[in-house]
């Protein structure tokens, strides 16, 4: 891992950690003010709405500007909209500071992803350090909740909110010393395309599906094992630790992913993945005990998070250089209008058909994207 690579992860983390911060801070205040559980979801929506709103023009804008005024640009908004929540912590404040921060999240992924994918000399090195970038959330995701409420326990609220303020400041200390790359041209004659030309891109068009098919495998573990748990009478804990197996799964692979990098190829790797989990959601809601619930979640995690290296890869290889703020753009619109949208249709489905037939299903559209994924290696 190079040093600029280094300060790039870094200044991910502390970005990423104040919006995983406040994605937990405020849903609690509000909670503690009294509002209901549907108010709080339309809170943590609103963390994801921005993002999709937002993707396009970030995206455009990176492929313009390059990394650092973008990312400049994300760290005043997501230290103004903590800042706001510490002021004035009211629910409709919350609801701004949701929109700033998740936006200016997302906003700086995308002119972060760029950035490493162009620096990357080959499709070996994309592979890497795609690898080590993904390891990023996996931290923040961990370094935000878990400051946030230590804080809140020792001085409270407005505590937690002034640290959350202040983590965006110290990804600009880390990300302010990269070398920013010089500018690519579109090629002379080509006329100017829209991000829904790329969407007409055969190839493009079928790893989004893909990705999008993983991605809800991400949102229905998180939403049905606590449901499942619940059915079988598995305390907290104990389904707290199933999910934290995976997430220190999905965490571990993406470490061991640089080592092996050379001798992988994207398509196997996705396709592999999308084949182990259709199989692990058809045995898990058989899984009669919590420690062998806890197998699987471990092992779901391995195989769901090699995948986001890959994506991120191959979707560098199959779009032109001058486009791929705008291809990550469109990823992430997919991404994030699936944890909007698919949550609801979850609880809808999970009422029909039960946890245990949520899992199946979505196993079974996975196992049909198979195919798409294998055909990703043969372009």
């Amino acid at each position: 891992m190079t040093a600029e690579l280094a300060r790039l992860i870094a200044g991910h983390v502390f970005l990423h950690a104040c919006m995983a911060g406040m994605r937990m801070a405020a849903p609690l205040l509000a909670l503690r003010a009294g509002y209901s559980e549907a108010a709080v979801g339309v809170l943590l929506a609103l963390f994801a709405l921005t993002q999709v709103i937002l993707a396009l023009p970030a995206g455009r804008y990176a492929d313009r500007h390059g990394l650092k005024r973008p990312v400049a640009i994300s760290v005043a908004a997501a230290s103004a909209g903590a800042g706001l929540a510490l002021a004035f912590p009211v629910f409709e404040v919350l609801c701004l500071a949701a929109l700033l921060t998740g936006g200016a999240t997302g906003c700086a992924s995308i002119a972060l992803q760029r950035h490493v994918g162009r620096a990357a000399a080959d499709a070996t090195q994309l592979r890497q350090v795609f690898s080590w970038l993904a390891i990023g959330p996996a931290v923040s995701n961990f370094l935000g909740p878990f400051s946030a409420g230590l804080l809140i326990d020792q001085a409270g609220f407005r505590a937690a909110f002034l640290f959350m303020a202040v983590l965006p400041l110290l990804s600009w200390f880390w990300v302010r010393g990269v070398s920013e790359l010089p500018p690519v041209e579109r090629p002379a004659g080509e006329r100017p395309g829209t991000a829904w030309d790329l969407a007409r891109e055969p190839l493009f068009r079928r790893l989004l599906i893909v990705n999008w098919l993983l991605s809800s495998c991400w949102d229905v573990h998180t939403f049905v094992v606590p449901v499942l748990g619940h059915e079988r009478g598995l305390s907290a804990s104990v389904i707290g630790s199933i999910l934290g197996g995976f997430a220190i799964a999905a965490a571990l692979i993406r470490v061991v992913l640089p080592l092996i990098a050379r001798h992988l190829k994207e398509g196997a790797v996705i396709a592999g993945a999308m084949a182990v989990t259709a199989l692990l959601f058809g045995v898990y809601p058989l899984m009669p005990t919590a420690l062998a619930m806890g197998a699987c979640s471990i092992l779901l995690g391995f195989a769901l998070g090699s995948v986001q290296p890959m994506i991120m890869s191959m979707l560098h290889q199959i779009t032109p250089a001058h486009r791929h703020g705008e291809a990550l753009a469109l990823r992430m619109m997919a991404i994030n209008g699936s944890s909007v949208l698919m949550p609801l249709l979850f609880g809808v489905a999970g009422a029909v058909v039960g946890a245990a037939g949520l899992f199946w299903l979505v196993g079974a559209a996975v196992a049909g994207g198979v195919r798409l994924a294998v055909k990703l290696e043969s372009r």
